[in-house]
């Protein structure tokens, strides 16, 4: 019996203590800034990225072969976190593609009971889209429908964030790849909400949303 004690204490707790510490490391640490001062879409629309955590996508012209992409978002990010208040999806696409937009909300919608309003179409033509692109710090580049599969995380003070460690620098997520999303992406978001609402507590604000 000593013996398993002693083994118990030699091998097991040890263990325990690096999955505790380890745990603790990744779920209360900031997610890293990768670049400040985003240019802000309240310059061209109603919609803005202040006071808000939001997920900026290139939706582009393309808009039907986009559809896994958005499915994939939607069902893996959107789902989980659209009821906090400060949270949205910022969606870009260049003009003439409204209808289209329109028709890939209305099918999200339609196959779940997730409400869609924090699902934000911007219109804007392709030279503010650029420069949208632009203003973020990024390895990838829009395609020729002014689009990208690649999605961004945007904090409350116009900041882009992501990964930087021994990887390296992840500026964005593959909206193609569900692995990405799900390894990386719902991690990665669930620390900024997680930073902001330890905010809050800070400040000795206590709410549901953020």
């Amino acid at each position: 019996m000593k013996k398993y004690i002693v083994l118990t204490i030699l091998f097991i707790l040890p263990l325990v203590a690096y999955l505790f510490f380890a745990s603790g490391v990744n779920n209360f640490a900031k997610l890293p800034v990768i670049k400040q001062n985003v240019d802000n879409i309240s310059n061209y629309s109603k919609i803005g990225f202040d006071n808000k955590i939001s997920v900026l996508i290139f939706l582009g012209n393309n808009i039907n072969d986009r559809q896994g992409d958005a499915l994939n978002l939607n069902q893996k990010i959107y789902k989980r976190f659209y009821q906090f208040n400060d949270f949205q999806f910022v969606v870009i696409c260049p003009l003439g593609s409204e209808q289209l937009a329109e028709n890939l909300k209305n099918k999200l919608a339609s196959g779940t009971n997730t409400d869609m309003i924090n699902w934000n179409f911007i219109f804007l033509n392709p030279e503010l889209i650029v420069k949208l692109f632009k203003s973020l710090k990024t390895d990838n580049n829009l395609d020729y429908n002014y689009g990208s599969p690649y999605v961004y995380i945007i904090d409350k003070k116009l900041s882009q964030r992501g990964r930087n460690d021994d990887n390296g620098i992840k500026f964005g997520y593959d909206s193609r790849s569900v692995a990405d999303i799900n390894n990386f992406m719902l991690d990665d978001v669930k620390v900024i909400l997680a930073e902001y609402r330890l905010a809050l507590k800070k400040n000795g604000i206590t709410r549901k949303d953020l």
